[in-house]
């Protein structure tokens, strides 16, 4: 019989005590699992949000304006001369070195136009990289063609236009083709067209006002594009758009923080339920060490028999603890994340440590039991039986 098969035994036998360790440690390890986990996956989310929910950069003309707003009131400003950006040059943005990463480009051009007796703002865009960086368009109608418009919510219902209204602009007459449903959003009170009829229009062919940039940027950091951005093109000024994540990422930094918390309190009490419980199965097997002790066997033989109890049990509750961990993962995100469906990718790195570091707790828990179970005098153990 080896030293396994008679810790297989052991536990077989104590059936109430190997179940108080492994429930202890299983606890330990799967809220820590989960915590971490969940952390984890509403990070992923976000990041995948970001990649496919609008522009996440800004190419601007670089310019010394001194603009006077307060609260989203414009008062006015100071401005000085600001040249627009060359569309021929954006060109150059395809040559960085993460190009890849670009999954969508919309120039934009914009200017005021006067119809009827109403002044607005006509925006003179890319439709196909519309989709990409506005998914949540939608259109009432059809996609403007080279004389047509599209009318934002608002605007629509200034000026008293809809689908197939004609309006006279700048010496153009142009035709509705559609109106944008509400968004909340600059882009109700504004009219859109194609950005060569807009060009046209407001007598700017050739140039733009802003690039609106979507970068998928999970394998790169966004400022790394920037930085290239400005480089390709040094009249701009280049900007991430981060306002819209950075408070849900510190919030996230601090969940993450709490997790780490509460996840080491649970080991530590993990760790003071093995101990307990390996101190009180040594007490009830005084006798029984006392005769393997007579019969040949050495100090280390008894310590490598409590260590293996303690091993496989620990083993057992990080196997466990990690699918019961990644299970309530699965099962909490939703109420979190405010949406359904979303993919919790199994974590090699973390089932490993999570494993690992319930062994770990295990033998470091049930060292000082199996220290003692050595120390057992085997003449005294046989007189106490």
């Amino acid at each position: 019989m080896t030293l396994k098969d008679i810790a297989l035994r052991n536990i077989r036998r104590r059936k109430a005590k190997a179940a108080f360790v492994l429930s202890g440690l299983l606890i330990a390890v799967s809220t820590a699992v989960a915590l971490l986990g969940l952390v984890d996956a509403m990070n992923l989310d976000i990041q995948k949000k970001l990649e496919e929910y609008g522009a996440n950069i800004l190419i601007l003309p670089r310019t010394e304006n001194l603009s006077l707003t307060y609260g989203g009131l414009a008062l006015g400003g100071v401005s000085f001369e600001m040249e627009e950006i060359r569309q021929v040059d954006l060109g150059r943005v395809n040559s960085i070195t993460n190009a890849a990463n670009i999954a969508a480009m919309g120039p934009v051009v914009l200017g005021a136009i006067k119809v009827g007796d109403q002044k607005v703002l006509l925006a003179g865009v890319d439709f196909e990289a519309v989709r990409v960086l506005k998914p949540w368009w939608k259109v009432g109608g059809t996609i403007p063609g080279q004389d047509n418009v599209l009318l934002g919510s608002e605007a629509a219902s200034v000026l008293g236009l809809g689908s197939g209204s004609l309006l006279q602009t700048n010496g153009r007459r142009l035709q509705v083709s559609g109106v944008l449903a509400p968004t909340g959003s600059q882009d109700d009170q504004l009219v859109f067209a194609r950005l060569s009829t807009a060009q046209s229009v407001l007598a700017k062919e050739g140039r733009v006002s802003m690039v609106e940039v979507a970068a998928l940027c999970n394998a790169c950091p966004i400022e790394a594009m920037v930085s290239q951005i400005s480089g390709a093109l040094p009249g701009t000024k280049v900007m991430a758009i981060q306002q819209v994540v950075q408070g849900r990422m510190e919030t996230l930094a601090h969940f993450r923080k709490f997790s780490y918390g509460v996840s080491v309190v649970l080991l530590v009490v993990g760790s003071l339920v093995v101990l307990v419980t390996m101190l009180g199965s040594v007490r009830d097997r005084t006798g029984e060490i006392g005769i393997f002790r007579a019969i040949g066997f050495r100090k280390s033989h008894v310590i490598r028999i409590v260590l293996l109890e303690a091993g496989l049990l620990s083993a057992a509750a990080g196997i466990l603890g990690y699918i019961a961990g990644f299970g309530a993962t699965k099962a909490t995100l939703p109420l979190f994340s405010g949406t359904n469906g979303i993919a919790v990718p199994f974590d090699p790195l973390l089932a490993g440590g999570a494993i690992t570091l319930a062994v770990l707790m295990g033998l470091a828990s049930s060292a000082y039991p199996a220290l003692l179970a050595a120390k057992i005098d085997p003449t005294d153990a046989l007189r106490a039986l």
